[in-house]
C-alpha cells in the first residue's frame, strides 16, 4: 500500500478541526487506513489502493472531516467553462488513445503546495496509474502555454525538446536512453513506431507521456498561478476519474476549476465532469450483509459521514470516488461509518471441515503424471490477444474481449490453452530441444445463458517440440495419461485448422468429445516463427473430471 506523508498543520486546517495526536491515532485507522506514525508535523498513513482520492492532504482531509462529523455529506465543486480546446489526433489511437484535461486558476503556490502536488501526482502514478502503464499525468504552467492544445503521435526521431531537468534539447527517442525517466519508463513505449506528445498552439512540446514533461513548458514554480492538467491512458473513464481527483484537490487548495473541450475524431467531450453518479440505495441488502437493522435515515446519515449525498432514494457518489462499483461497496462504507468496534463478535452456528476441492486434487494428479513423463509445467496468463488466439492458429473462435484493456497484447480472455504454449515455445527458440511442456488452466467462452455472459472451464494442453516429434509420440502421451487415470477413450478422425489434415484426431470419453490430438500445421509453425515440428493435444479437464465422476 502507498504511504502518504501529510503535513499536520495543513491537514488540520482542511479538516476544520484541530485534533490532538492521540485523537488522530485513535480515529485515522477507523476510516479504513493504517496510521504508520506521527512525527512532529508529519502524519504518515498507508492508504488502501481502492481509495486513490485519499492520496493527498486535501483528499484525506476531505474524507476524514466527513468521517468525524465536521463537514459531512457530498462536497460540491463549481466547474466554470473556459472555452479552451484540446485537439486529439487520430494518430494516438494505437499508442495512448485517451486524455482528460482541465484548467485550474487562481492558485497560490509555495514550496509546501508544490510538494503536495508532486506527491499526489507520484502516488497516483504508482497506484491508480499502475506505474504509468494504465495512465500518466501531466501538470503544466498555463502562462507558458498557448492554447489550444494538441495531442498527437509522431516519429520520435523527428520530435526534439528539452526534457525536465536536462541540460539540452534531444530527440524523443534519445530521451529513452539518455534521461533517467526515459530509462525508467521507456519500456512503456517499446516497439511503438510513433510516440504520443502534447504540444501547444505554437508547436512547443509540453510532454511525451508517459515518460517526461518539457523543461520549458512543464515545470511548476512558485510564480505559477494557473495550470493545465492532462491525464492520458487507455481508458477514458479512468483518465476522467484521475483528473477529478487532482482538480478537486487543487480546488481545496483554493484554485478555481475550468473545463476544457476535447475534440476527438468521433465527437466532443468536456472534462472535468464533477456531477455525482447515482445508485439506488438498497437498505435491505446492506442490512443483510452487515447483520444490522438500520433505517433508511440512519443509513443516509452514515453515508454522509463517508462523503456521500442522497436524493429521492438514490445515493450520490462523488465524482472522485473510483471504488464504488456495487451495492456491497456502499455496505463497506456504511460499516466503516457505523464503526467496526460496535459490531458484536458471534460464533456461527454452522460447523464445517475444510478440505481441498476434488477437482483440484484431480488436476494436481494430472500434473504429477505429466511431470513423471518428463514434461515441464508452464504457467501463463488468462489474458491473451486475437492474433495469438485465432490468426496464428488459423482458427476463428469467438473471443471474450475486455472492455478496458491496458494494452493490445492482453485484450481478450483466452479461448483455449494451446496458443499459450505456442507463445512459450516462440519465446524459447534459443534454448535446446526437445522442449516438451504442458499447462492446465482456465479458458473462457461467450455464453448468453450465464449471468455474466461468459462461461469458464479448465483445459489441459501438452506440446512436444523437437526434431523427432510426430503424431505417434503425442498419442503416446495421451495413452499414458488416460491409462494412469484408469480412463478408457476412443480416438476418431477429425478436422481442425490448426493441425495437419489426416494427422489429427478427436479424443472421446463416454461418447463425448473432450479434446483433440495431432501435429501442428506447417503454416501455424511459420506464424509462430518455429523451425521445429510441434505435436500437441488439448483436453477439457472439466469434461474429463465429470466423465470419471460419473463412473463412481
Amino acid at each position: 500500500m502507498p504511504t502518504v506523508k501529510l503535513n499536520k498543520k495543513v491537514f488540520n486546517k482542511l479538516v476544520g478541526k484541530e485534533l490532538s495526536d492521540d485523537q488522530l491515532r485513535e480515529r485515522i485507522p477507523m476510516i479504513g487506513t493504517d496510521l504508520e506514525g506521527i512525527e512532529g508535523d508529519d502524519i504518515n498513513v498507508e492508504v488502501f489502493p481502492n481509495r486513490p482520492d485519499m492520496l493527498s492532504e486535501q483528499g484525506f482531509a476531505r474524507a476524514f472531516s466527513a468521517f468525524i462529523g465536521v463537514k459531512t455529506g457530498l462536497r460540491n465543486y463549481d466547474v466554470k467553462k473556459s472555452g479552451s480546446k484540446v485537439m486529439i489526433d487520430a494518430s494516438v489511437k494505437d499508442v495512448r488513445p485517451f486524455t482528460a484535461c482541465a484548467l485550474v486558476k487562481n492558485l497560490k503556490f509555495n514550496d509546501e503546495k508544490i510538494r503536495e502536488i508532486i506527491q499526489i501526482q507520484e502516488k497516483l502514478h504508482v497506484t491508480f496509474g499502475r506505474n504509468r502503464k494504465k495512465l500518466a499525468i501531466g501538470i503544466y504552467p498555463l502562462e507558458k502555454i498557448k492554447l489550444p492544445i494538441k495531442y498527437f503521435a509522431a516519429d520520435p526521431n523527428k520530435i526534439k525538446f528539452r526534457p525536465l531537468e536536462f541540460p539540452s534539447e534531444i530527440t524523443a527517442l534519445q530521451i529513452l536512453s539518455q534521461h533517467p525517466a526515459g530509462r525508467e519508463y521507456g519500456h512503456l513505449l517499446e516497439g511503438k513506431e510513433k510516440f504520443p506528445f502534447f504540444a501547444d498552439a505554437g508547436d512547443n512540446i509540453l510532454s511525451m507521456p508517459p515518460v517526461i514533461n518539457s523543461h520549458i513548458t512543464g515545470k511548476i514554480e512558485e510564480s505559477t498561478s494557473e495550470v493545465f492538467i492532462e491525464c492520458s491512458g487507455f481508458d477514458f473513464n479512468t483518465c476522467k476519474i484521475c483528473l477529478n481527483i487532482i482538480v478537486t484537490a487543487m480546488a481545496d487548495m483554493g484554485g478555481e476549476i475550468y473545463s476544457m473541450e476535447l475534440e476527438y475524431a468521433d465527437g466532443r467531450k468536456v472534462t472535468p465532469d464533477l456531477d455525482p453518479r447515482k445508485i439506488k440505495l438498497d437498505v435491505p441488502f446492506i442490512n443483510k450483509w452487515l447483520g444490522l437493522k438500520l433505517s433508511e435515515k440512519d443509513m443516509v446519515d452514515l453515508l454522509a459521514k463517508m462523503g456521500y449525498g442522497f436524493d429521492m432514494g438514490f445515493t450520490l457518489i462523488p465524482a472522485y470516488r473510483a471504488d464504488i462499483l456495487h451495492m456491497v461497496d456502499l455496505a463497506e462504507d456504511v460499516a466503516i461509518a457505523y464503526g467496526y468496534e460496535k459490531f458484536d463478535a458471534e460464533i456461527p452456528n454452522v460447523a464445517t471441515i475444510g478440505q481441498e476441492s476434488e477437482f483440484e486434487t484431480f488436476r494436481r494428479r494430472v500434473s504429477e503424471i505429466l511431470i513423471g513423463l518428463g514434461l515441464l509445467e508452464t504457467s501463463t496468463y488468462n489474458l491473451s490477444n486475437a492474433p495469438d488466439q485465432d490468426e496464428k492458429m488459423m482458427t476463428d473462435f469467438p473471443l471474450v474481449e475486455l472492455e478496458s484493456a491496458v494494452n493490445i497484447d492482453y485484450n481478450v480472455l483466452r479461448a483455449w490453452m494451446l496458443p499459450s504454449l505456442m507463445k512459450v515455445l516462440h519465446d524459447n527458440k534459443s534454448n535446446d530441444y526437445p522442449q516438451n511442456i504442458f499447462e492446465s488452466g482456465n479458458c473462457f467462452a461467450l455464453d448468453k445463458d450465464s449471468e455474466t455472459g461468459v462461461c469458464e472451464f479448465c483445459t489441459l494442453a501438452v506440446a512436444l517440440c523437437g526434431p523427432d516429434t510426430d503424431f505417434t509420440r503425442i498419442k503416446q502421451v495421451v495413452d499414458c495419461l488416460l491409462s494412469a487415470l484408469d480412463c478408457r477413450y476412443v480416438s476418431s478422425e477429425a478436422e481442425h485448422p490448426s493441425f495437419i489434415p489426416g494427422r489429427v484426431a478427436y479424443v472421446s470419453v463416454n461418447d463425448t468429445i473432450i479434446g483433440h490430438v495431432g501435429e501442428l500445421h506447417p503454416q501455424v509453425l511459420v506464424n509462430w516463427g518455429l523451425e521445429m515440428p510441434v505435436a500437441a493435444f488439448e483436453l477439457s479437464l472439466t469434461g474429463l473430471f465429470k466423465a470419471l465422476k460419473s463412473r463412481q
